[in-house]
């Protein structure tokens, strides 16, 4: 059974945080908030965490299309190909915020990421998210919540998400209620202060030119 772990959302308790984090590296799978909506996530680095977050979303781990959650642009050269100023600058102006960046990738990845060439990079506008992936020293691999037709509180009370996850999961972070508004998915992989719009969400496309 999942565990409810309270976190204040601007003021995140270190021992709380260590909670997490000490789980994460057990191999964890965890619900936590961002700047949009709840997600699902796990340490990119433990397979086993990352095939139970395949099982979850019904595919096969080496097709997942898994975000990566940074807590600043610092990750961005250990896991992505060199970025063009032009580029890095329009990422400074968005992150942290509600976007997904789609990004080349480098070899640093894990395996299982290695058959695509690109990877979605979120650097959250939220403490929580943040002090997790800091204090694990490594990015967490990151879904949305699997929505379906039930009633849209349950994606957004982490009371009501323990019954919809309650043996899925291991750790439901809870940080009041969530958004109903994913990120916005940008490819920028093309380079140059270039960029396609792939999904719109929270995020406005005005504060990257």
């Amino acid at each position: 059974m999942a565990k409810i772990l309270k976190i204040h959302p601007d003021n995140p308790h270190t021992r709380a945080v260590e909670q997490v984090v000490e789980a994460l590296k057990q191999g964890a799978i965890i619900i936590y908030p961002t700047d949009t909506v709840y997600g699902l996530g796990c340490d990119i680095y433990n397979k086993e965490a990352m095939e139970r977050l395949a099982q979850i979303k019904e595919v096969q781990l080496e097709k997942t299309q898994f975000s990566i959650v940074c807590n600043d642009l610092s990750h961005l050269s250990t896991f992505t190909r060199p970025i063009d100023n032009t580029t890095f600058r329009m990422l400074k102006r968005a992150l942290p915020g509600p976007f997904t960046f789609v990004l080349n990738s480098n070899n640093a990845l894990p395996s299982y990421y290695k058959s695509r060439e690109t990877v979605g990079i979120r650097v959250p506008d939220h403490k929580v998210p943040q002090e997790i992936v800091q204090m694990l020293d490594s990015p967490i691999a990151s879904t949305s919540l699997k929505k379906d037709t039930m009633d849209e509180n349950y994606f957004i009370d982490p009371e009501l998400i323990k019954e919809k996850y309650d043996k899925l999961v291991d750790i439901i972070i809870d940080s009041g209620e969530g958004g109903t508004l994913a990120s916005t998915v940008i490819d920028a992989s093309m380079g140059g202060g270039e960029y396609e719009v792939l999904r719109e969400g929270k995020g406005d496309i005005e504060v990257l030119d």
